[in-house]
């Protein structure tokens, strides 16, 4: 982003907070900023999950706004190599179509979200999010927005008691789909993730859609319908051919639907143990494509590791290789996906595991392709309330990948350690090795790997 236009939108904050309403309560700033029913964008907002029904403790007396903001500065010393064939040259000129980018140790243009969080009456908020800042979009993009309802402006026993155990979202918003987006890295939010990035094949979009939650005991279930699609798409759909032949007529689009489930229970103060399962599906989507495995518009927190350096004669664009150490698996026509996750925290000790399981294809293919993988992770939190931690997690992907005849493979081992300077500012560190097995040669990333450090600067309010 340009310095100028950042310049601008930091003046721009800094009036409207001024402006903020106050209340009767404007000397308490947690009672006007906080909505309810909301998940902190700090250390508080660590192992948040969905929402919960907890009765909120503040009362409504009238509309109240809250901005808050991620911000992430980053430094990376990543070194990558290949064994693919084409891979020679020393400058853009020279170099093979599978040459990879060359890296240096520097940073990286800092990446910045802006959070709007409004409570319009009571049990009702609404959310915005905007990119300011990221590799993907380097202008101000907005993520998306939301109405969540805790509460129902209906009268009446039945309404009262449902509202209890309930709650509705509805908007163009990051879908619920398994526990790893909670954690994951988002722009310029970064502070819930105790690594540098999300896992390799990254279950992460935003869809315009609805999602109905009840929870009581402990126990939880959700169901989900949206569009399937990033974005809004009202144009007519084409048939998949290859080559001028049909392969596959269906233009239909289909919505996405998709399920939550498991519990979430705490022994105590000294355990808590959470299990669920998701499943979402797409049986036609010949829009403009199904991004559930392509739907973040922010982009790795690995720059430009892995990544070809030309393409056509020319450098590659940074935002062109946004996505650096991740896999895409390609199931833009349809798509069947099932994630299982686990979390098990005992006094500072967290364990999180993951698998998953999906199979789908594009509309210029005529059967689906599978993809597996496997993630867990160690986490140990100590120090006065947790405020330093070490880590380390293992995540694998196995996958059928269009045009390539056999499984490819991909492993990742990190270690992080992290030091929150108070409850918004967090210093982190990771150390990470990734490898790429089983790629044909004439593919860029064949006996691929990566590794060495990064280190985050990160804010969150």
């Amino acid at each position: 982003m340009k310095k100028s236009n950042l310049q601008y939108i930091l003046q721009v904050l800094v009036v409207l907070i001024g402006l903020l309403p106050l209340t009767s309560k404007a000397q308490d700033k947690e009672y006007y900023l906080r909505p309810s029913y909301w998940r902190p964008y700090d250390q508080r907002g660590i192992n948040v999950f969905e929402t919960t029904k907890v009765p909120d403790s503040i009362p409504f007396e009238g509309p109240r706004v809250r901005f808050g903001a991620g911000f992430t500065q980053q430094f990376q010393n990543l070194k990558h190599e290949n064994n693919a064939v084409n891979n020679g040259g020393n400058t853009v000129q020279t170099a093979g179509a599978n040459k990879l980018y060359p890296l240096a140790p520097g940073f990286m243009t800092a990446q910045a979200n802006l959070n709007l969080d409004v409570q319009l009456a009571d049990g009702i908020r609404l959310n915005v999010v905007t990119y300011l800042s990221a590799r993907h979009h380097n202008e101000a993009w907005v993520k998306g927005g939301y109405i969540q309802f805790d509460k129902l402006p209906f009268k009446g026993e039945f309404w009262t008691n449902l509202m209890k155990i309930a709650t509705i979202k509805v908007g163009h918003m990051e879908i619920n789909y398994g526990d790893e987006h909670f954690r994951r890295s988002d722009g310029g939010q970064t502070l819930y993730n105790p690594f540098m990035d999300g896992y390799i094949a990254d279950a992460f979009a935003t869809e315009i859609g609805g999602e109905v939650y009840l929870q009581k005991n402990g126990l939880f279930g959700m169901l989900g319908i949206t569009n399937g699609m990033i974005k809004g798409n009202i144009d007519s759909a084409t048939e998949g051919k290859v080559n001028g032949t049909v392969v596959d007529a269906n233009t239909n689009r289909s919505p996405s639907i998709y399920l939550k489930g498991g519990i979430d229970k705490s022994i105590g103060d000294v355990a808590r143990i959470r299990l669920a399962g998701s499943y979402y599906h797409n049986s036609s989507n010949a829009g403009s494509g199904l991004t559930l495995y392509g739907g973040d518009r922010t982009g790795s927190n690995y720059q430009n590791v892995m990544e070809k350096w030309v393409a056509n004669g020319a450098a590659v664009a940074s935002t062109a290789a946004a996505f650096s150490g991740r896999l895409n698996p390609g199931f833009s026509k349809k798509v069947d996906a099932i994630m299982l996750n686990g979390f098990l925290k005992v006094k500072g000790l967290e364990l999180f595991g993951t698998y998953e399981t999906a199979k789908g294809r594009t509309k210029t293919e005529t059967s689906n392709r599978t993809m597996n993988q496997l993630a867990g992770e160690v986490i140990y939190r100590f120090g006065v309330n947790e405020n330093l931690f070490i880590g380390g997690r293992y995540n694998t992907v196995k996958a059928e990948l269009a045009g390539i005849s056999n499984d490819v493979k991909v492993d990742r081992i990190a270690g992080a350690a992290g030091w929150f300077l108070t409850r918004n500012v967090l210093l982190k560190a990771e150390l990470v090795q990734q490898k790429y097995k089983d790629f044909p040669t004439s593919d860029y990333r064949s006996g691929g790997k990566f590794n060495g450090y990064v280190v985050e600067a990160v804010v969150g309010f």
